[in-house]
């Protein structure tokens, strides 16, 4: 969905709110929530909820309580209570779907210390904090050649001033623990605003800044994934996955987040394979596995000390071995149980282009040849006609 400030432009172009994958307006925000209750009316003697959901820069949403009893909806802009002073805010959220999200959240919606909306944004606000959200790329900039000055081992990856432009809050990413207190004294004699600084993981900055993945399309973290669950190579090895730093890491250098997506099915999958680690007994010698395919569900089985020759067996056939096995039953051979593949052979998307006949590059040189000089005969019994 989109909204006006991502309309073309003079020059044919998308103009964008320029907010990195979080929509500046609440138009396409990644974190908007459907009022699906919005058409429903509130039964006889219930009271509608006083808490409100506003949104912030980067997608970071707060409650309030709206004691004023003021009529809001979804978009309005409006001035929250803040510490010092107050922030400019979008509602994204009002009704009773706000209790739901404060449960989700975990926030206590019976506290009467939550924090209130002051009223609507006047013109005046919204001028003030439209000037401050115009000072973030310059001031930061300004903040890295700071750090890097005073040989800071840290990255701040984003700015955000608070609405009535009294604070600034500097989000960085560093490995060890940062001394930044000249830093702070530094940026506050060059903004003339109270900073804070304020330590975000990775994962968070790569959400923040956006990007594209290795799949081609924008990451997830920057588009609608809210919670970021620890990612191990445990996930890797069960999905049969090569354990590749570069193409299991994603933009933000630690594992991708996409791993866990598709890793349930994957271990319920594997609930119906016997133990890879389990050998098989034969009277040609012990075989051992070398690999799985669990969609097709095939096994791969080699001789030890003859690895380059491997066996293809289904589940079924290796159980019926490991139960043999327990038996104290030995198999002649896996041979006799191994599957020829030759004949699954499928050709559906071998013509990928779509041409039904060989062309030019397929057919071997001499018939190019012959078909190149056959063209050049003809072209010159066509001069010669044309002469006679």
């Amino acid at each position: 969905m989109g909204c006006s400030s991502c309309s073309t432009g003079k020059d044919g172009q998308p103009r964008g709110c320029k907010n990195n994958g979080t929509c500046g307006t609440d138009g396409c925000n990644k974190l908007t929530v459907f009022d699906w209750l919005s058409n429903m009316s509130l039964p006889n003697g219930h009271e509608p909820f006083d808490c409100v959901e506003v949104r912030f820069k980067n997608s970071r949403k707060e409650f309030f309580r709206n004691k004023e009893n003021l009529t809001l909806s979804i978009g309005d802009i409006v001035a929250t209570e803040s510490s010092p002073g107050h922030d400019v805010g979008v509602v994204t959220l009002v009704g009773e779907l706000v209790k739901v999200q404060m449960k989700k959240k975990k926030v206590d919606y019976t506290d009467e210390n939550l924090p209130k909306i002051y009223r609507k944004a006047s013109q005046k606000d919204i001028d003030i904090w439209q000037t401050a959200r115009g000072r973030e790329p310059e001031v930061q900039k300004r903040s890295r050649e700071l750090a890097i000055q005073l040989q800071l081992q840290m990255k701040i990856s984003d700015v955000e001033f608070q609405g009535d432009g009294s604070k600034a809050t500097f989000y960085y990413t560093a490995e060890e623990r940062v001394d930044f207190r000249q830093l702070i004294k530094d940026m506050a004699r060059a903004f003339s605003t109270r900073i804070e600084m304020r330590q975000i993981g990775y994962r968070q900055e790569a959400a923040r800044l956006g990007g594209i993945g290795s799949c081609g399309r924008e990451l997830c973290c920057s588009t609608w994934l809210t919670d970021f669950r620890s990612v191990n190579t445990a996930s890797a090895r069960y999905q049969q996955l090569s354990l590749n730093p570069q193409k299991l890491a994603g933009q933000c250098g630690k594992l991708k987040c996409c791993l866990n997506y598709e890793l349930d099915a994957y271990l319920d999958a594997l609930k119906d394979f016997p133990n890879q680690e389990e050998r098989l007994k034969t009277k040609k010698g012990e075989a051992i596995c070398q690999k799985i395919d669990i969609f097709k569900g095939l096994l791969w089985y080699a001789y030890e000390g003859e690895w380059a020759n491997w066996f293809v067996l289904t589940t079924g056939q290796v159980k019926e071995i490991i139960a043999k096995n327990k038996k104290k039953e030995t198999v002649t051979s896996l041979e006799e149980y191994a599957l020829d593949l030759s004949v699954d052979t499928k050709t559906e998307f071998e013509n990928v282009v779509g041409q039904d006949s060989l062309t030019r590059f397929d057919r071997p040189k001499g018939q190019r040849r012959q078909k190149k000089n056959k063209k050049k005969r003809n072209n010159n019994k066509r001069k010669r006609s044309r002469n006679v």
